[in-house]
Parts: structure tokens; sequence; C-alpha cells
């Protein structure tokens, strides 16, 4: 399971780093962050199944962190380290979904216990919510059935676009209430297993009723609710990106998805949904797989002119990477894009996420002074962004499988 470490402190975060043993158990650490406001991105593009975050930090602290990721990746298992033993933060703590409070300093073992429950606990939930999928897919006449079958209907080229809200309405009879103040659509295709079904309630499952699907022949349908245009948008990506990861891990072939227009009246959503299955064609006639794009209104779906936006935005970045508070909202707003559609087209784009490519520039101009200068390694990483010297050795092992040091030595003239 992927693990990601939010924590202000570097010594606490080269702690857990450096002394829990990493590769002794089925944890991976994916990422760090020093607050939640620069955490968020990284999150999305890493998508870990753990977070371990503090909770006193500055910009975003670990409470508010916590709010994040329960509106909008509800399924990732948060564990919070704190120095402070008072009621009030483990009351929010618990309140707001946290799995596990861990008082500083912890040790290894604390850590690693923690970890193996919350493992254990997204494990059995994995399992038992393929098994009720299962249970659905055999049965096929229960409620959830007809909600799915209702949400369905919202997306049919037949129904007239008022019938949306007398759909609501019978929705709501059900006591499935779904009216929202913002609607967004994702049209997911994938290669049509039960694995990949499976997946996608594996995921709807956890959102907290925010994410509604309706399966179909070739894949799943969601209808995704927001309380504002950033916070929905922010769900869709969320979604989306899991999604995406979750096909692939089960071995689904042949994904493609796409993102239609955000919009705030129910007779608007057949609209968001052909804008999603239009985007979606796209996809198949470029034969893009495990791709997908936003289509937000103001840009009208996908348009030709992406690559060079996104050139624009690597030229940025080649210039700016060296700043050690380069964060994706920055190069965003460069290029007047959302966050979430610059990130999923970056992604498109390029291959590599936000987070992957600053690493890629990054490293590349630590290799160039390893070769051609005598920097101590302190002095490398601040040439290059990194205020911490041991994440910077960090990252440089785990992407070239050698120490700085060891690099200098093979490859210096």
């Amino acid at each position: 399971m992927k693990v990601f470490l939010v924590d202000d402190e570097i010594v606490i975060r080269e702690g857990i780093r450096e002394s829990f043993p990493w590769d002794e158990t089925p944890y991976e650490l994916v990422g760090e962050a020093p607050d939640g406001e620069m955490a968020i991105p990284m999150i999305r593009d890493t998508n870990p199944d753990i977070v371990i975050t503090d909770i006193k930090m500055p910009f975003m602290d670990g409470l508010e962190l916590c709010r994040v990721l329960k509106t909008q990746m509800p399924w990732i298992g948060i564990i919070v380290l704190s120095g402070y033993d008072e009621f009030e933060y483990a009351r929010q703590c618990i309140q707001l979904g946290v799995r596990e409070y861990l008082l500083k300093p912890i040790g290894s073992s604390d850590l690693k216990e923690a970890l193996d429950k919350i493992g254990k606990q997204i494990t059995e939930e994995r399992k038992s919510l393929e098994h009720a999928s299962s249970l659905r897919a055999r049965m096929g006449n229960d409620g959830k059935f007809l909600k799915e079958k209702l949400i369905g209907s919202l997306f049919s080229d037949e129904a007239a676009p008022e019938d949306a809200v007398n759909v609501l309405k019978q929705l709501s009879a059900m006591g499935c209430p779904v009216p929202a103040p913002y609607y967004v659509v994702i049209d997911a295709a994938f290669e049509p297993t039960a694995t990949g079904q499976e997946a996608t309630y594996i995921l709807t499952e956890s959102a907290n009723g925010m994410v509604n699907p309706s399966p179909g022949r070739v894949g799943t349908r969601f209808l995704v609710l927001g309380d504002t245009m950033e916070d929905t948008e922010e769900k869709a990506y969320s979604m989306a990106t899991s999604l995406v990861q979750e096909l692939q891990r089960v071995g689904c072939g042949e994904i493609r998805i796409g993102i239609g227009e955000i919009v705030d009246k129910p007779e608007q959503i057949i609209n968001s949904f052909k804008t999603a299955r239009h985007i979606r064609h796209l996809l198949v006639e470029r034969k893009e797989e495990g791709a997908l794009i936003l289509g937000v209104r103001e840009m009208g779906g996908v348009t030709d002119d992406m690559p060079s936006v996104i050139n624009e935005a690597i030229l940025y970045m080649s210039r700016n990477f060296t700043n050690p508070n380069l964060m994706l909202p920055d190069v965003a707003g460069v290029v007047n894009m959302s966050k979430s559609r610059f990130s999923a087209v970056f992604s498109q784009c390029t291959g590599q996420t936000f987070t992957e490519y600053l690493i890629h520039l990054r490293l590349n101009k630590a290799k160039e002074l390893l070769k051609s200068t005598n920097y101590k390694n302190s002095q490398i990483a601040q040439e290059i962004g990194y205020n911490d010297s041991h994440y910077f050795s960090y990252i440089f092992k785990k992407n070239t499988g050698m120490t700085p040091s060891e690099y200098r030595i093979q490859y210096q003239n």
C-alpha cells in the first residue's frame, strides 16, 4: 500500500522516512510535504492508500487537510500525528474519520502497528465492497439497482431535460436524495470485466453519496455532486484519476474517461453527459488508453491548442524548478487553467504527473552538478529546489537506484 507523509518538521519526516523499515513491509512511501496546502496536489498525483499527517502545521494544518481528504478522497486512510495530548484534537479527528491518532514521538513499532491496522481495515473494506457488488450483480433487484437505473435515465438521449427534475424527486422519495448546487458527469469506458465493475463500486461506495454510478455495457457513468464549482471539479478529478489507477491495478484494459462540463441545474445534467461522452469518443479516435480529459464550460472540452499550453507550462517549470516553493497551482495559474484541469491535461500530454515531471527536472540538474562539480549534497539540494538534503538523497536513490555519492563516483570524469 502507498503511504504519503505530511509534517512541517524536517526531523520528523526524516525520522519516519529513514528509520522506518519500508523495504521490509508491504508499504511504500510515495511522497512527502511540509504542509497540507502543498500536500493536496501531490496526494492527487500519487493516489496513496494511507496519509500520515501532523496536526500543527503552517498554511493548512492537519485538521483542514483531513476535512479536504474526507470530502474529496474519502477512500484514503488517515493517521494523525500530534505532540498535543488533548481530547479536543482527538474528538475532531474522530469526527473527520481519522483511523489512528498517535502522539509524538513515535517509534517504528508504533507506526508499523498503526499501518498494519489501517491496511487490514482497507483490505477488508475492499473485499466487503467487492462481495457486495457481486451480490448486486447477481440479485439486480434491490434499491441500489433501481437507483442506478434512475441515475442512468439522466443520461438518455431520448429523455427531455425537464425529466431530470422528476428523476431527482423519485430518488429522494426512495431515501436517496441527490439534489446539489452543482453536478458533473464522468463517462468511463473500460474492458467489460467483473473486476472492473467491482473497482468502480469500491470507489463510489466510499464517496459518501457524492458520486453515484450507473453501470453500462462497456463501462460506468457517474453523477458527481458538489457544493461549489471548484469543489465539484476537484471531486470529479479525484474520482477519475483514482478510477484509472484502480482499474489498472485489477488488470482492466481499454480505459478511457471523459469528464463533462459542470452545471448548476438538474435539467442541464444531460449536457454534462454529452460533453463527457464526446470527450471519451475523442480518446477512442486517438487510441489513447489509460487517459482522461476534463471538459469544462469555459474551455468547451478539448482544444487543439492544449499541447501549446502545456509547452508553455513546461517552459515555465524549466525556468523555475529550482524554486523550492513551486507548486502545481502556481503553474496552472500561469497558463490560466484550473488546478484540476491543468493536472489532468498535463498528465495526458506528457505521460507524467506534475510531481513526477518536477522531480525529473530537478534530478536531471542534480546529475549534471554531480558530474561537473564537487558540490556537497546539501549544496546540490539547494541548487535544485530541495531544502532538505536528506530528502534529496532519498528521492535521488529512489529514482536512480544509486545514492548521489555513488552516482558521482560512477560518472564523474
